[in-house]
């Protein structure tokens, strides 16, 4: 069976399916619909939500050849890229999630007081209830299903609200996830920047947005005029620091985590900052890495994508003109291109310095010693990751205890998404809150206290007033 022959699933008690009825909603009215949704707590039950994940990844696996088609429409992605950075990952997390469900929903026994004995006190994940994912472009495969699959798991209804930036992707997703998930529970509303507005109108239970500052400064303000939480995946500009090793396979591991998806990586190397002669050595690395990845000619290698619009072409294209380009340096708008390149002689006040680059474009810094970088890195905004590259163990515990940032990566870069085990998100300025895994399922949940005693044998009498002497002492030794 083909991905454009596919049949939906049959309906059944447990997941009900009505995608006509979704199309033909706006953005208020799916709103309100789900809203409807997570007050009938349709979706707390725990075969509910498996059922749901099965159907997940009933979805996946039959539409795949469409979502990698989208992707590379949208991005000019390999099909092996895709499957790897986008589809893999979130195959991972729905794995993850039935695997561990059931520890996860458990009710835990915490300890109490003596004084309060006998007394039964537990802790339960309750779901918050009606939770909003805006999505970006750069994956928006990965980036917006692995939230809706940590917020099923859960137990809330998702309302996803997918970049009308990677347009090919945003429309797959509206047309097959009312298919395959429950309408009362899960909805997908497409639209520019009017449709997130009237969205942020709503009240919501929690919000996952993953983008820029600036409209993630727009969302957090919205949200606490409703005094709803969020999770801000914000990026920033995601530093290397290359102190010592094989310069090669240096190289080779910054140009995997820079040159994916052509840049456009929240967490890819923003720049380098290389102590002394290393400086030198892994410039002249660099262009033999990149043609080793991507051949002569970058432009016609399959295994490289493109820049998301033409706006941000032109965008990157003025950030080569400082420095001096040691590899690359090309670019192509009307292909929507722009070469793995590299730039040296660049200084801290060049434009590619000033913002998140968020491109194929790779500056090399040269500092004297470990403590330059680390107080370079330091007297700026906190990054969503930074990296280390060094084979002494004094350097790397420096870096670890040095750097204020979302995740560390010891010689390896971007590779720390793929574990769903690991938190995702930033610190400062490079977010708030985080999830994957066990953390994603607990940032879409209420860890719900309860205190259960019994009346018919009342123990708490000493509590009660008036307060004598000699309660007061007892109390006193008690409490």
């Amino acid at each position: 069976m083909t991905a454009t022959q596919d049949v939906p699933p049959t309906p059944t008690d447990r997941v009900r399916l009505d995608p006509g009825a979704v199309a033909e909603r706006g953005a208020t009215e799916t709103a309100e619909h789900l809203r409807q949704g997570a007050h009938s707590r349709v979706a707390h039950a725990k075969r509910f939500r498996v059922a749901q994940l099965e159907a997940f990844e009933r979805m996946l696996r039959i539409h795949r050849a469409d979502l990698l088609q989208a992707l590379e429409d949208d991005l000019g992605k390999s099909q092996l890229e895709s499957q790897v950075t986008e589809l893999q990952m979130v195959q991972n997390e729905v794995e993850h999630a039935r695997r561990h469900l059931d520890d996860w929903m458990r009710t835990r026994a915490v300890a109490s007081p003596f004084a309060l004995a006998p007394v039964s006190t537990t802790v339960t994940a309750r779901p918050l209830g009606m939770v909003l994912v805006i999505a970006p472009w750069n994956y928006p495969v990965n980036l917006t299903l692995t939230p809706l699959v940590d917020a099923i798991a859960a137990g809330n209804t998702v309302l996803l609200k997918p970049s009308e930036l990677a347009p090919a992707t945003a429309a797959l997703l509206e047309r097959i996830i009312p298919q395959y998930l429950d309408h009362r529970t899960v909805a997908v509303v497409t639209g520019g920047p009017e449709v997130t507005t009237e969205l942020l109108r709503h009240k919501f239970d929690h919000i996952l947005y993953t983008g820029g500052e600036r409209v993630g400064r727009i969302v957090y303000e919205a949200a606490a005029k409703q005094l709803t939480p969020v999770t801000l995946e914000l990026g920033g500009k995601c530093p290397v620091l290359v102190a010592d090793g094989d310069v090669m396979g240096i190289a080779r591991r910054i140009a995997h985590g820079k040159f994916t998806n052509a840049g456009q990586t929240c967490v890819a190397p923003d720049y380098v900052l290389a102590v002394g002669s290393m400086g030198a050595k892994l410039a002249a690395a660099m262009p033999k890495v990149i043609r080793e990845f991507y051949g002569a000619d970058p432009r016609t290698s399959r295994d490289f994508g493109r820049i998301i619009n033409a706006h941000h072409v032109r965008r990157l294209a003025g950030l080569l003109e400082e420095g001096h380009v040691t590899a690359g340096g090309i670019v192509n708008e009307a292909e929507r291109y722009v070469a793995p390149t590299v730039l040296t002689q660049v200084v801290p006040e060049h434009s590619v310095m000033q913002e998140e680059i968020f491109g194929p474009i790779l500056p090399i810094l040269q500092v004297a010693t470990v403590d330059d970088a680390l107080r370079f890195i330091g007297d700026r905004p906190d990054p969503l990751a930074a990296y280390v590259f060094s084979e002494r163990g004094g350097v790397v515990k420096a870096f670890e205890e040095g750097v204020r940032a979302g995740a560390v990566g010891v010689n390896a870069t971007i590779l720390h998404l793929a574990v769903p085990e690991l938190p995702f998100g930033g610190v400062g300025a490079s977010g708030i809150g985080a999830y994957h895994g066990k953390t994603g399922f607990d940032t879409f949940s209420q860890q719900r206290p309860t205190l259960s005693k019994s009346i018919r044998l009342d123990t708490l009498r000493m509590l009660y007033p008036p307060y004598g002497a000699a309660k007061s002492a007892v109390l006193r030794k008690m409490l």
